[in-house]
């Protein structure tokens, strides 16, 4: 049913879920992208600009993220071309990702939370508006 399937990934323990089932959905790893967004350091952290080198810190932030990715993408088949590390915001990074390689669909986690979380929008619901393919949440968390 899907030919190119993006799975975006947080790199925590719940990455393993996602892609297991990216995996099932696609039937064989040679379908999938992998892909983590590097949240800019600034952005994701308030501190005083004059403490830290920023760019210092946000390379490592990349080179980090690069490093556990490759690994995930060599473990399960996925070729070194389509290992996707960005920076940025979350959702319209995968989004515009999922676009250039002309994805069939995204498959990324969500901790499925209720009420207030959801008016004020998680990373999958932003992913979803907007989105010009299938995705599908996959449950993660302390309860999945």
């Amino acid at each position: 049913m899907y030919n190119k399937i993006l799975v975006a990934v947080d790199l925590s323990s719940d990455s393993q879920k996602v892609i297991s089932s990216a995996v099932q959905l696609a039937g064989d790893a040679s379908k999938l992208h992998l892909v983590h967004v590097v949240e800019p350091v600034a952005a994701a952290y308030s501190m005083d600009i004059y403490a830290v080198n920023i760019s210092e810190l946000q390379q490592e932030a990349i080179n980090f993220a690069e490093q556990r990715l490759a690994k995930i993408g060599a473990d399960i088949g996925v070729g070194k071309k389509c290992v996707h590390t960005l920076l940025g915001a979350p959702a319209p990074e995968v989004r515009n990702l999922a676009s250039e390689i002309g994805a069939d669909a995204i498959v990324m986690g969500s901790h499925g939370h209720a009420g207030w979380k959801i008016l004020l929008g998680s990373t999958a619901i932003k992913v979803l508006h907007g989105a010009t393919c299938d995705v599908l949440t996959v449950h993660v968390g302390e309860d999945s």
